[in-house]
């Protein structure tokens, strides 16, 4: 039997100590209990699993998984599964952390939690990749459910991946619980406007944002990182709004092009070919050179950290959409303000998944579904309404749209958990 180990992250800084640190800050800010930060500091529960897979070949291989929850004082946790070769539980932690402020922002009844797996999903067949599920899934059956736990899709799962959860936590409960996971399949109770809507929030923060700043989205210029599920759609979505989107860029290669690249042929090449190489029309550039293009939205939709200390400064964006968790460190972050970037957080600006994943989960409860106009019209108003409020206090505590926004969600959990008390 082969053991999968974690590899040497390409995570610069610690994620999980820069989730505190943040916490810390905002607590300063904000004038948060340090009892409360005491609390809310730490992730209430990780768990660390073996899953041993047959693969293809008849070797057997154990891949390692986590499942973190951060918080519940808001309700049950929920967040995604990722799968990639450089998950770490301190990655996990930190996510999980970031989803209790996302959900508490965006005002819906969720804690905060994460997931992952120890792999590269591009190297299994369909068959070890459903085999590995399942397994992961029984062996963290007892962490989840719809009024306790309830994963998502992140980097390098799908709908697919979530109906093979839905399907292995239904068949060990005796009944289909249609609740336990959302990015379902359609037909099998996922909801319309769950696969855009990550990116459709982003679209509507940075609709916002324009506005705020009083200019046009078809006069300015984008350039987008990463054209996974968020990346794509954005660039989609921010071309049908008349921006001309200059750059795109997935794991292997980026592609630049000034007067504006065809974003409706580059997902069809990618469609096609698995990857955007080859695509005629743009030159190849790196995904380093992608950030640091004259611009006037950068959007980094990828991995995190990939704006920090050592790049910041040469960012030309005068607006940075985070459509990935933590693409921008702390030390970016200072250099950014200094330099007057307007940095749309990861709390704010990708919270569009979360929110249509509660609808889902809501309609699922219900056994009652949704059409797509509702949600995406109780979308937009949620994210915006969130946007507003996280503007406001942006202006009136003269801070950053970051600290802003972490300081209306810490509140929100600080003020649950002094309303909960502490048992016993």
């Amino acid at each position: 039997m082969t053991t999968v180990e974690a590899p040497e992250s390409h995570l610069r800084e610690n994620p999980f100590e820069i989730a505190r640190e943040q916490l810390r800050r905002v607590a300063d800010i904000f004038e948060i209990e340090q009892r409360l930060v005491n609390v809310l500091q730490e992730c209430k529960k990780a768990v660390v699993v073996s899953i041993p897979v047959t693969m293809d070949d008849g070797t057997t291989r154990a891949f390692e998984g986590y499942r973190v929850t951060h918080n519940i004082a808001r309700g049950p946790s929920k967040g995604g599964i990722r799968y990639h070769p450089d998950v770490t539980l301190d990655e996990v932690k930190a996510l999980s952390m970031w989803m209790t402020w996302k959900c508490a922002l965006m005002n819906i009844p969720f804690g905060g939690a994460k997931g992952g797996v120890v792999c590269d999903p591009k190297q299994l067949s369909r068959q070890e990749l459903e085999h590995m599920t399942r397994r992961f899934t029984t062996e963290i059956i007892n962490e989840i459910g719809p009024e306790k736990d309830i994963p998502a899709p992140d980097v390098g799962t799908d709908g697919s991946v979530m109906a093979w959860i839905f399907d292995t936590y239904s068949m060990n409960k005796g009944h289909s619980v249609l609740g336990v996971v959302t990015g379902k399949p359609l037909n099998v109770g996922g909801s319309l406007g769950r696969l855009e809507a990550t990116a459709r929030g982003s679209l509507y923060c940075i609709q916002e944002a324009v506005r705020k700043k009083e200019l046009q989205l078809s006069n300015l210029r984008v350039a987008v990182q990463g054209f996974g599920n968020v990346g794509s759609f954005l660039a989609k979505f921010l071309a049908e709004e008349g921006a001309t989107v200059i750059a795109v860029s997935d794991s292997r290669v980026a592609l630049h092009n000034a007067n504006g690249i065809d974003v409706a042929a580059a997902i069809a090449h990618k469609a096609e070919t698995g990857s955007l190489a080859g695509l005629r029309g743009a030159e190849e550039i790196t995904n380093e050179e992608l950030l640091l293009l004259d611009c006037d939205v950068l959007a980094p939709c990828a991995l995190e950290q990939v704006i920090t200390a050592d790049n910041a400064a040469q960012v030309k964006a005068s607006i940075i959409c985070e459509g990935a968790n933590g693409p921008v460190t702390p030390s970016a972050d200072e250099i950014l303000d200094d330099k007057g970037v307007l940095v749309l957080p990861d709390i704010l600006a990708n919270a569009g998944g979360v929110v249509v994943s509660y609808f889902e989960w809501v309609q699922g409860l219900q056994e009652y579904f949704w059409k797509e106009p509702e949600v995406n019209s109780k979308l937009r108003d949620i994210v915006t309404r969130a946007f507003n409020e996280t503007w406001h206090v942006y202006e009136e505590r003269q801070t950053s749209m970051r600290y802003a926004a972490y300081g209306v969600a810490v509140g929100r959990v600080a003020d649950a958990t002094i309303t909960r008390g502490l048992y016993p």
